[in-house]
């Protein structure tokens, strides 16, 4: 019985030893303004407000540029019709 919680209170000690190790490694990464994940999500959120009105810009692009592909193609038959018009002309 003793033993057991011997064990157990052991077991503790190393498993808060640890989470504090672990604990102070991820303060160094990220926990305050100046390190380096601090700073990557700082610009990650730049990024992301800068970029946030692409997706309706893009939709309104993706509508014009369709409706100029149309007018191409209008444009295209007129200029086969106006070769094919000059190609049957009489050389005077």
């Amino acid at each position: 019985m003793i033993l057991t919680v011997l064990l157990v209170l052991l077991f503790v000690i190393a498993l808060i030893y640890f989470v504090t190790g672990i604990h102070g490694l991820l303060v160094n990464i990220g926990g305050n303004g100046n390190s380096f994940l601090a700073k990557l999500r700082l610009g990650l959120r730049a990024i992301e407000t800068e970029t946030g009105h692409l997706p309706v810009q893009v939709t309104k692009l993706n509508e014009t540029l369709t409706n100029t592909g149309a007018g191409l193609k209008v444009v295209n038959t007129h200029l086969e019709g106006t070769i094919q018009a000059a190609l049957k002309q009489k050389v005077i």
